[in-house]
């Protein structure tokens, strides 16, 4: 029964539901469409992974306060979402977009196939955003990176 009594779970999940659903009547008053399946959906205005981790990064700052251990674990959480949110997930969104196109324009590269040979480089090709992720070396050296500064930085607290 505590769970259900948990404020920083309920305001983050509650800020979830919110931020779904308030997706429909503002891409209905930016666009006159009325598309409630927006409410099931990813991407879009507002994102409800910022509005959740901000929620629960906020319940955690009023119920154990803004110095606290859980304050800080929730602020780097939400930094890292947050983060994910606008560049990981954005690039992969745009790499839709571009593979959305390359579907669609498959028939007329065959039909201007002939061609080819005498287009610039440029012209051929648009380079993608390649470095998404970590090699695993550098993620076990930037855990080592982070272990070492928070031992570093311990004694002046």
């Amino acid at each position: 029964m505590e769970l259900f009594s948990n404020f920083p779970i309920w305001a983050a999940l509650l800020a979830i539901v919110f931020a779904q659903v308030i997706k429909i009547p503002i891409k209905f008053l930016a666009t006159r469409e009325f598309n409630p399946s927006l409410a099931f959906s990813t991407g879009g205005m507002p994102s409800s992974h910022s509005a959740a981790v901000t929620a629960l990064i906020t319940a955690v700052g009023i119920v154990e306060g803004v110095s606290s251990t859980m304050f800080a674990i929730a602020v780097v959480f939400g930094v890292i979402t947050m983060y994910d949110a606008s560049g990981i997930r954005r690039h992969a969104g745009r790499h839709a977009v571009v593979l959305n196109r390359l579907l669609s324009d498959l028939q007329h590269f065959i039909d201007n196939a002939k061609d080819w040979k005498g287009k610039e480089d440029y012209q051929k090709r648009k380079e993608l955003k390649e470095l998404l992720g970590h090699e695993p070396s550098e993620v076990f050296f930037g855990g080592v990176t982070g272990i070492i500064v928070a031992f570093l930085l311990y004694p002046l607290f």
